[in-house]
């Protein structure tokens, strides 16, 4: 049996040492010959065993040959006596001092840095050979080596192999050709397979003739390698084309070129040109031909002018065919509209693409150097402890007469998985149901049996490890899987159990429910989603709403409010505690969320990437009425009081971000204490297809959370199932400590911010819909209240935002104003995320309405 993978080989688990029923027929014992058959199976090709030392070899290979090279550059001299063929060559490479001395060998001691065979060798590929293009076989040898030994292609092996044997062929030749014309010119240099063809080529073809075969082959080999072109600029010939007009097949005519001067005047530039006309047919006739002017696009290309066909006064021939000829001219040209295409890349040549980072260009990413490492980041469990789970694994099967083929193990951070495979005719269910029964044998804290696992066929059994090991935040982030992934919003969850790191993209998921015990490692994940974030994304890019009723667990982020943070207008914290606040929150980003799917249906894409990629490129038509779209992930930490406290109000907004929000870039993660169904509802677990789940108290909690039990076996300490829609995968937590924490935020808060937090839409709820709505003061109007009720008017859109736009004032003045504009009867209420109603439908009736507006001052 071939021993694969984590297979375990101890003795004490061979099929003879398995305890067999009573009764049952005696085993045969196998023949020695076998277990030789099985050792030799180690170096199967297929193994790859033998592929690596072939690898290995060939790269030795290559540094044995160039040191033996090299030093035969500065040796060669001094070795010649010992490596001519004339005293022995290769026989002298076990000859003593005294035979050597006897065939002539002057320096029986050669300097070769490779001692003799290095000397014999670096003489046969370089003096009888192909000379200094043998290093050539160091770089063959070298590709061949690599390629097997790490798996990685460097160079195509055909081609490399193609190239590289031309190239030693061409050099040996060309120097040899060199050394034709260079008195005192080292022989080796050439070898003697260079020498003698050239000595070959000169006598049959002469030394230029040699020097073109050269050239003609070093072209060639570049017309094959790079397809080079080899072009001659040529003067462009005008084409006049003769077309039949009836489908009787016309004689060959021969057509007379001539140029006329007709000049043609281009309405942008006024250059004339010189035109091609036909002037004369077969019969030598005169052409009554008119030139027509015609206009068209602003374009470099020629029209085809017609002129009309030749009519002659004298009686026709047989042999006389009427033609049309079509003459290439220039034409004149008027502008037109150009396509958006065309404009924005002008815009872009001439501006270059948008810049959402240039007003924070000078912000700098989180370093890694603010994390901890903590643990040794090895797994610290000993063949003993696997060796003993394995046999109380297989003993209390064996209790209850169930027999296993084949088991091995994958050692994770926390627990490690042992995948066994049962024997034919064990049923699945009767595993499944000792769960207990091998917690219990091998004294663990609890175990997880998946039956079967999925894509694979056998059945694993989690069991916690002795001494769990810690996964740092700062080893997720050093990895190069981290370093080099391309996701929207890429979140680092941990380490699964076979020690990998796993990565996942909270764009794709696309909202996240988070669910575990007190003291399980909930808020830790939080601060580790978020952590992720702020290592991979420009604060332009993305923006966090946080919600934290607790009012404690989120606090560490304050300090980048400038940078990261969205608010509503007029709040003095970020983030949010307050329930009345988190509904109006939650309510203004159903606003935002509309208004971004106006945007992207007046810029006729489908979701945020396309939407930002088009406004990067200029390639929106009205680029004054769109803007960059960051990313806004909301983070609420505890959910279930929230429930408690508002229920619907906040169950309806969150439902409709989850359903809609996902293609304008609103993601939501929401972490709660307590899944319970009336905390995560239906309408809610519909729309959050990725969840986390953390060690909860009850199967009850673990099927309410994941639809699955499992969640209540785990061990606690960032222990934790992830649910993606298609299977469960099991989780270390990546740790980050509230210093860590501190620390990224002080990093971020001391560079230079925006002014403020982003602002979300305005939203006023029920209650508070009248209160804005006050009397109307004149002295206590605002200077500019009549230049913004005539702009209200001009464009008939009552919006905060235009009178930001148009008049560059901030959001909180204007607002104040558009409230001035309502209680003086100019613009109806709030209506979400609509636009007010203007109430007069031009400046007359405006002006009138506001003299009545005015009050006499002191």
């Amino acid at each position: 049996m071939p021993i694969k993978g984590n297979q375990f080989r101890s003795n004490s688990f061979k099929e003879e040492n398995l305890p067999r029923e009573p009764g049952a027929r005696p085993r045969k014992e196998k023949a020695p010959v076998r277990d030789i058959a099985e050792r030799l199976q180690l170096f199967d090709l297929r193994d790859g065993r033998a592929i690596k030392i072939a690898g290995l070899f060939f790269l030795v290979l290559s540094i044995f040959f160039l040191i033996a090279f090299t030093s035969y550059l500065f040796t060669w001299q001094q070795d010649q006596s010992y490596v001519a063929k004339a005293n022995g060559g290769w026989g002298n490479l076990f000859k003593t001092t005294k035979e050597l001395l006897e065939n002539g060998v002057n320096n029986p001691m050669v300097d070769n840095w490779l001692g003799k065979f290095g000397a014999l060798l670096s003489n046969q590929f370089i003096f009888e050979w192909f000379g200094v293009a043998s290093f050539a076989f160091v770089f063959i040898f070298f590709v061949i080596g690599y390629r097997l030994l790490f798996k990685i292609k460097l160079f195509s092996v055909s081609k490399m192999l193609a190239y590289t044997l031309f190239s030693m062929v061409f050099l040996s030749i060309a120097i040899g050709f060199v050394h034709a014309f260079v008195i005192d010119y080292p022989h080796f240099l050439e070898g003697n397979f260079g020498f003698w063809s050239n000595r070959l080529l000169s006598a049959q073809v002469g030394q230029s003739g040699t020097g073109g075969i050269l050239i003609f082959a070093a072209l060639t080999v570049l017309i094959i390698a790079y397809n080079t072109d080899f072009k001659i600029p040529k003067l462009k010939d005008r084409t006049v084309e003769a077309v039949p007009v009836n489908e009787v097949s016309p004689e060959p005519v021969e057509l007379v070129e001539e140029e006329i001067s007709l000049p043609v005047e281009w309405p942008r530039n006024g250059n004339r040109v010189k035109e091609t006309v036909v002037e004369k047919l077969a019969n030598n006739a005169p052409l009554k031909q008119e030139p027509i002017l015609q206009t068209s696009t602003f374009t470099h290309e020629p029209v085809v002018l017609t002129p009309e066909p030749y009519v002659s006064n004298e009686p026709e021939e047989d042999n006389e065919i009427p033609l049309t000829i079509n003459v290439e001219r220039p034409q004149a040209v008027l502008s037109i509209e150009e396509s958006d295409d065309t404009k924005a890349k002008s815009l872009v040549e001439q501006f270059g693409t948008y810049d959402h980072k240039l007003e924070l260009a000078s912000y700098k990413y989180p370093t890694i150097d603010l994390l901890e490492n903590y643990g040794t980041n090895k797994i610290s469990v000993d063949s003993t402890e696997l060796e003993a789970n394995k046999n109380k694994i297989v003993e209390t099967l064996n209790h209850y007469n169930i027999e296993i083929d084949k088991i091995k193990a994958t050692i994770g951070p926390t627990v490690t998985l042992y995948e066994i495979i049962p024997a034919p005719g064990v049923r699945i269910s009767k595993i499944k149901n000792l769960e207990d029964d091998i917690a219990l044998s091998l004294a663990a804290l609890g175990i997880r049996i998946i039956a079967p696992m999925p894509g694979k066929g056998t059945i694993g059994i989690e069991v916690p490890n002795q001494n769990p090991e810690m996964v740092s935040m700062r080893s997720i982030l050093a990895t190069e899987k981290w370093r080099d992934n391309t996701m929207d919003l890429p979140i680092a969850l941990g380490k699964t159990i076979s020690n990998e790191v796993f990565i996942a993209d909270l764009a794709k998921m696309p909202h996240l429910l988070v669910a575990g015990a007190t003291g399980q490692g909930k808020s830790v994940g939080i601060n580790a989603i978020l952590v992720s974030l702020l290592y991979k994304k420009h604060p332009a890019e993305l923006k966090f709403v946080l919600v934290d009723p607790k009012k404690v667990e989120l606090t560490l982020f304050r300090k980048i409010e400038r940078h990261f943070l969205a608010k509503l207008p007029d709040e003095a914290d970020a983030i949010i505690t307050d329930t009345k606040k988190v509904v109006n929150t939650l309510n203004s980003l159903c606003i935002e969320m509309d208004q971004r799917y106006d945007l992207l249906k007046d810029a006729q894409v489908r979701n945020l990437k396309e939407y930002n990629t088009k406004f990067i490129n200029r390639k929106i038509s009205d680029p004054e009425k769109h803007r960059y779209l960051p990313f806004i992930v909301l983070v609420i930490d505890e959910f279930a009081d929230l429930m408690m406290t508002a229920g619907k109000e906040v169950e309806q907004p969150i439902a409709r971000i989850a359903q809609l929000a996902r293609a304008v870039g609103i993601h939501l993660v929401i972490a709660t204490q307590r899944p319970s169904v009336n905390v995560i509802t239906g309408t809610i677990k519909a729309n959050f297809p990725a969840r986390l789940a953390f060690r909860v108290l009850s199967k009850i909690d673990s099927r309410t959370i994941l639809d699955a039990g499992g969640a209540d076996q785990l061990i606690g300490r960032g222990d934790m199932l992830l649910s993606t829609g298609s299977d469960l995968i099991r989780l270390q937590c990546a740790f980050v400590d509230t210093p860590e924490v501190e620390r990224i935020s002080d990093f971020i808060g001391n560079q230079r911010g925006y002014p403020s937090a982003m602002f979300l839409p305005e939203y006023v709820g029920e209650g508070e819909a009248g209160s804005s709505a006050k009397d109307f003061d004149p002295d206590d109007r605002d200077p500019m209240f009549e230049d913004a009720a005539r702009l209200i008017v001009l464009h008939q859109q009552g919006s905060t935002s235009l009178i930001q736009r148009k008049m560059k004032l901030g959001y909180n003045r204007a607002g104040r104003i558009i409230d001035q504009l309502e209680a003086a009867g100019i613009v109806g209420p709030f209506e979400g995320s609509k636009a007010r109603d203007v109430l007069y439908p031009d400046e007359y009736s405006l002006e009138r309405h506001l003299e009545t507006l005015q009050k006499p001052r002191d």
